[in-house]
């Protein structure tokens, strides 16, 4: 793994410079969980913790970014921006996401909305240190899309279609598949909750001895008898 970083970035460390940005690349590649690369790192014969990854990430992660940012290749003239509905702590928000035709990542926020504000402020976020702009704009058919098309690109042709749209649909599947699975954990907990509440109430009454004043089955048949 070749380090990113320049060298004297990594001094005061007692990691060689490799392993650093290992482990900086492995967290952030693949999505991993800290204690997940400590135990990757493990199997390799480095004893790290947790703790020490996140430090790692948290000091070289944005500089080994913006790095590879400049690397990169110059993106394609044709932008594909979309917008799906997440939950963060309870509240609705929107993942915007822009790839090219190509379907290499542009760009991606997060915003309370799904409405032309929150389509503008994401244009104009993605186009804001440009030193281009895109040929080809294609969106879903909302009309706040192309509202702010009009205001932040007006000069950008626009093509306004559901299916052309796909290369950004592919790209939200990874974020669609986690909310599904988040809201089927969801659903499964609370009715197992609700089934263990209903088999608690019926227990209860099912143990529960009959009221004083209903009468015996005894003397219900007596007393047909008796008036008979």
């Amino acid at each position: 793994m070749k380090t990113i970083a320049a060298p004297s970035d990594y001094a005061g460390h007692r990691f060689p410079p490799a392993i650093l940005a290992h482990a900086v690349w492995r967290s952030f590649r693949f999505a991993r969980r800290f204690r997940d690369v400590e135990e990757s790192l493990a199997e390799r014969g480095v004893i790290v913790t947790d703790e020490s990854v996140r430090r790692w990430c948290g000091t070289f992660g944005q500089g080994d970014t913006n790095a590879l940012r400049r690397r990169r290749p110059r993106p394609g003239d044709t932008w594909h921006p979309d917008a799906v509905f997440i939950r963060i702590n309870g509240r609705t928000h929107s993942l915007w996401r822009a790839v090219d035709q190509g379907g290499a990542g542009l760009d991606i926020l997060v915003q309370p909305r799904r409405d032309k504000r929150a389509a503008v402020t994401f244009l104009r976020t993605r186009r804001k240190g440009l030193p281009y702009v895109p040929r080809v704009l294609i969106t879903d058919t909302l009309a706040s899309d192309g509202a702010a098309k009009h205001e932040v690109l007006p000069r950008v042709e626009h093509r306004p279609h559901k299916r052309l749209n796909n290369r950004a649909e592919h790209a939200q599947q990874p974020t669609r598949e986690r909310e599904r699975r988040r809201m089927m954990a969801t659903i499964s907990t609370h009715s197992s909750r609700r089934c263990q509440r209903l088999s608690v109430r019926f227990r209860s009454n099912a143990c529960r001895s009959p009221p004083s004043h209903a009468p015996s089955s005894l003397a219900s048949l007596s007393m047909l008898n008796f008036h008979a």
